[in-house]
């Protein structure tokens, strides 16, 4: 069975868990490094981003080090709101720390404070005809992407979902909601890689994500 790590230190991973347990993966509370070793695909969850930047280094478990290192040998990871600032290569106005893993430039909080927390339908070509209920809460947008990045949704602030080789991300919280294309999509992307990763190869360069030093 498919093993799905959620980055259990903070924020919505409960939800998330509950999602890929639906999709038929197994999903897997991830607290440290040692953990890391037996996974097909890591979710980084919603939450607050500067909490767990501060863990980066006040953690004396690896676990961050790690998720980097595992970037670069193909680990799909799926970065949803705080998760996708937190993988970003650059945020506005902010160095604070991240994975700096993914061609992409965040501006934190884009909507306002949480009170203006909303849901709407966006059209995601990559998960079908029908529009997808985003649950937008205190979320950022991407204000740039890489040439290697592709956009996947945007509204009218600006980009919420893009994938760039194994690490995919969304402004918006899925987890929250009864539809679970978007955890179906990533659980397709790790299918994609586990071939890869599971027999051992060298994964090609042009399949995996160089993280940025930060």
């Amino acid at each position: 069975m498919t093993k799905i790590g959620v980055l259990g230190l903070q924020g919505s991973f409960a939800e998330h868990m509950a999602a890929i347990e639906k999709c038929g993966a197994q999903a897997i509370d991830i607290r440290n490094s040692r953990q890391l070793a037996d996974i097909d695909g890591l979710i980084i969850p919603g939450g607050e981003s500067t909490a767990i930047a501060k863990l980066t280094g006040d953690n004396p478990d690896p676990i961050f080090d790690t998720i980097k290192k595992l970037v670069g040998q193909g680990l799909p990871v799926y970065g949803t709101c705080m998760g996708s600032i937190f993988l970003a290569k650059e945020i506005e106005g902010s160095q604070q720390g991240r994975l700096a893993c993914m061609d992409i430039k965040v501006r934190r909080n884009a909507f306002g404070p949480q009170r203006n927390s909303f849901e709407t339908s966006i059209k995601i070509d990559s998960l079908g005809l029908e529009p997808f209920p985003a649950v937008f809460i205190r979320a950022p947008i991407m204000v740039s992407v890489g040439p290697e990045v592709e956009v996947l949704a945007k509204v009218e602030e600006g980009i919420v979902m893009a994938r760039q080789k194994n690490l995919l991300v969304t402004a918006f919280h899925p987890e929250i909601t009864d539809d679970l294309r978007v955890h179906r999509y990533f659980l397709s992307i790790v299918e994609s890689q586990k071939d890869l990763r599971g027999a051992g190869r060298q994964v090609g360069f042009d399949t995996v994500v160089d993280c940025h030093p930060v």
